[in-house]
Formats: structure tokens, sequence, C-alpha cells
């Protein structure tokens, strides 16, 4: 039976394509299924902030009645604007192992491109940099995380066929907290800590409560910092104030702020954040990708009494005029001992771009090892 494309334009086809995603990986050991609730919001231009300067269809591939792919078709005007290109962007990609299906979907987002006047079409990627982004090309019998993509082997394979190649990897590492007898070259950051302290007058300010960061308004300045420390990084666009209230509603319920660490000069003026949660990945499994109406007892109990052992490192940023001058060290060397009294054996780090040394260089003292790639694959329309 031939594939046929059908927009999404009903709360039903749109269920439909927020589910497919576990419906194929029900069975995966690694994949984490996207949050139903998460998704139905993030294509909801009332509550996704981003559709103030992105616009996005939505598309589902049939074999009958049967959903057997997805897609989503996006085009991110400030970031265009930004880097002074004309790109569309396909991401939540998902599809059974059939090159009619692939071929249909990344058919249907070059046409959709071209009609929206674009010259690229580039992903995965989603309405900004917040959202999960890269193909996973190696890793694929590591656990995925609750903020980024997991899929089987054959997608890369489908992707190279129909002629899509590389723009840009990133990398994420496994890195072991350091334990007795085992510790590395932590002290070094320590060291290194204790004299940016003292030269540059700075000190971590750590949050009591999720309340203390709304109350103060703390998540603006937070926020600017990453805007800033990842403002010459591949497509990005600058997060709005309306881009992060909904951030702050999405992602603060899940924090656990004695992981959150923040580097103050003498002033207060905020320069570096290391935002940083236990996994929630074993609990997404469990909660089979709902919090409603029984999956936000697995995440609790997550949170709460049967944390992991794996913290994922979201967001860790310093801005550029205190880049190179040590100020890491500070994160590293409040979150570490957190990470060792907490019980935590391993932490993720986010996908990092393969192009970024900066970001690269400062796990050199740390074992870790580099057990995930992901890739941006790009075609000219």
């Amino acid at each position: 039976m031939a594939v046929t494309i059908r927009k999404v334009e009903t709360k039903a086809d749109l269920k439909r394509f927020a589910r497919l995603n576990y419906q194929l990986y029900k069975d995966n050991a690694y994949a984490v299924p996207d949050l139903l609730e998460d998704i139905l919001d993030t294509f909801n231009p009332k509550k996704n902030a981003a559709y103030d300067f992105c616009e996005a269809e939505l598309f589902l591939a049939l074999r009958g009645d049967e959903v057997v792919g997805r897609v989503a078709c996006i085009v991110n005007h400030r970031a265009n604007e930004t880097w002074h290109t004309r790109n569309a962007r396909f991401g939540w990609i998902d599809f059974i192992d059939d090159e009619e299906v692939s071929t249909a979907l990344i058919h249907t987002a070059q046409d959709w491109g071209r009609n929206k006047g674009c010259d690229k079409l580039i992903g995965p990627l989603g309405f900004t940099d917040m959202d999960p982004e890269g193909m996973l090309i190696d890793g694929f019998d590591q656990l995925s995380t609750m903020s980024t993509i997991y899929n089987y082997p054959y997608y890369p394979q489908h992707m190279e066929r129909l002629g899509l190649t590389h723009e840009i990897d990133w990398v994420e590492r496994k890195v072991t907290v350091p334990y007795e007898g085992h510790e590395a070259n932590q002290d070094r950051y320590f060291r290194v800590a204790e004299l940016v302290k003292k030269r540059f007058k700075l000190h971590i300010h750590k949050f009591k409560s999720a309340r203390e960061i709304i109350k103060g308004r703390y998540q603006y300045p937070i926020f600017d910092v990453i805007n800033k420390s990842y403002a010459e990084l591949f497509g990005y666009s600058e997060m709005t104030r309306h881009q992060i209230d909904k951030y702050t509603e999405q992602y603060l319920r899940f924090l656990d702020t004695r992981l959150v660490s923040v580097v103050e000069t003498e002033e207060g003026e905020i320069i570096a954040v290391g935002i940083t949660m236990a996994s929630l990945s074993h609990a997404i499994q469990k909660a089979k990708g709902r919090l409603f109406p029984f999956g936000w007892w697995h995440m609790l109990k997550a949170m709460k009494w049967q944390r992991s052992d794996i913290v994922d490192m979201l967001l860790v940023g310093v801005t550029p005029e205190w880049q190179s001058k040590g100020v890491n060290a500070l994160l590293f060397a409040d979150l570490i001992p957190t990470y060792q009294a907490m019980g935590f054996k391993t932490a993720e780090t986010h996908p990092q771009l393969e192009t970024n040394n900066k970001s690269q260089d400062q796990w050199a003292y740390l074992d870790c090892v580099i057990h995930k790639r992901r890739r941006c694959y790009q075609v000219a329309l």
C-alpha cells in the first residue's frame, strides 16, 4: 500500500503525531519517550513562545490508516536573520525502516521549505536550541536523556541514501563522578576555583528553593548568561523574555536547587551557570511518556526517594568576557562535592558542538569518554 502524507490539522492528528515516538520505541531499553504533555504544548502556538518568531507545520506519513512516520517543518526567522541564512528545519522525525516512508517525509520537508523561500534544509533541529536536536549516529547502546533525541541506527542510513550530508556534529560525554581512590584531577578544579575567587572576587550563589528563583526573578539573568555564552554557536537564536517564562514554568518543577550553581561577581552580577538534575530517563520510560494519570508518581519517586545515580548536565554557560579565566572551575568545585554527597556515580553532559573547543576542553581533568555523537544534516533546496 502506498504511503500518503497528511498535514496535522486536528487535535486527534496531533496526538497521533506525539505518540508515534513512544509506539516505535516502547520496547527499546535506551530510548526515552517524548512526554506527551510537553509535545502537545510545544506545538501549541498559545503555549510555545517560539511561535513569536517561528512558523511550523507538522506532517504524518500513513500507510492506509496506520501512522508510519512523522516530521515537523520549521522556519526560525530570528535564526535566519541572525546568521544571514534562508534555512528551513526538519525535526521530530521518526519513521519505520522503509525507504518509501523516509523519502516521502524528507521530500515533504524539502517542498515545504522551497515554498517558504528557503534554499537549504537542515535537521533534525527544533524551534530553538532548547529543543532536542541532532540525529544519533553513534551510541545506540547508551541510555538517552529527557532532553535529547534517540533513534534507531537505520535513521542516518536513510538520510545518507537520500543525499543529505553532514552539516555539524555534537558529542556527549559520560563523566565519572570522582570518588575516594579515583579522584581523577578534581583537586585542580578546587585549586583553580580558590585562585579565581580571590583574584576576581567571585562567589557561588546557591538557591534554597525554586521559589527563591522566581521571587528574586533570577531566571532572567540566568538565561541571559545562556544567551550570551551560546550566541556564537551554530544556529543559535536569542531567547526572549516570553520564552524564558515558558522554560522556567516547564522545567523548574523538575529541579533540585542543590544541583544548580551560579557564579556571581562582588556586585551580584551572574556570570556563569550550571543547571543540572537527577536523570529522569528511567522514570519517563516507566511513565510511558505521560505525566497523567499516573506518570507523575514515577517522576516524583525519581526526584525524591529513588533517585538515579546519573546526573544530567542540562545547561552550563559562562559569559564570553569571563571565559578562559577559570570561572567554570568554580561550578565544578561546587557541584562535584554535591554529586558525591547525593550518591551520583556518573554525569551525562549536554550535547556539545564538535567545533566548540572551549566547551570540549573543560572536561580535560576528569575521567570521561565520548559515548554519543549526533549529527545535523543538510541538503540544498
